[in-house]
């Protein structure tokens, strides 16, 4: 890791910059509980864990990003009238073929694909964000998840605010 170092030259003070590698990049697995959370709110901060701007040594153009696990994706809160309202817009590529798909249809039969969703809005469409929602987002609809090895750090309510 390459520090910031001031070189003291007669009259002049140069300084280094410091710049992220790859092989620097340390990541760390948070566990997020979605019940009861706004899916707005909820995706947003996850959109940051992913991408990492919560860390000093944010780089746009590396995967800094930390790996996420939602668990409780089925218990997730819409304000409003969101789940009677809202839909899913999709084109085949033919003249014509617009697909409309219902919020409260996807919710009820797939509730992680609605939290992918949420939080793929909130990121850069990138080769780089689209290889973060595949490789670091963990979704489940229950409580519970195969990624204990991992020994996740649970995301405390007043860091998900």
């Amino acid at each position: 890791m390459t520090l910031v170092s001031y070189q003291a030259n007669a009259n002049r003070v140069r300084m280094k910059t410091f710049v992220l590698r790859k092989e620097d990049v340390a990541r760390r697995w948070w566990v997020v509980d979605a019940a009861g959370q706004p899916l707005g709110r909820l995706a947003s901060r996850v959109a940051q864990l992913l991408r990492g701007k919560h860390k000093p040594t944010f780089t746009p153009h590396l995967n800094s990003g930390d790996c996420v696990v939602v668990v409780n994706a089925a218990k997730v809160r819409f304000t409003g009238r969101k789940l009677e309202q809202k839909r899913y817009f999709r084109h085949t590529g033919y003249m014509g073929h617009e697909r409309f798909t219902a919020l409260k249809s996807v919710f009820e039969k797939y509730p992680e694909r609605v939290i992918e969703r949420a939080v793929w809005g909130m990121l850069p469409k990138t080769t780089l964000s689209r290889q973060k929602v595949k490789q670091m987002l963990k979704v489940y609809a229950g409580p519970t998840h195969p990624h204990a090895a991992q020994r996740p750090e649970p995301l405390g309510a007043a860091e998900a605010r």
